[in-house]
């Protein structure tokens, strides 16, 4: 089995790590009771999507 000849930098380490952040996921707020929720999904305070009644709550 290949293993490596030398030690990584930090450098090249941290190089190839750049692309595993974690990033918060966008919210808005619902135009019908104000609380945060995902965008284009429907509110789980109240039960919306836009100006439909979409689920009974």
């Amino acid at each position: 089995m290949p293993n490596p000849k030398r030690r990584l930098s930090k450098a090249r380490r941290r190089m190839r790590r750049t692309h595993d952040i974690l990033t918060v996921p966008a919210q808005t707020s619902c135009p019908r009771c104000h609380q945060h929720k995902l965008p284009h999904r429907v509110c789980g305070n109240c039960g919306y999507y836009g100006e439909e009644s979409v689920v009974k709550i």
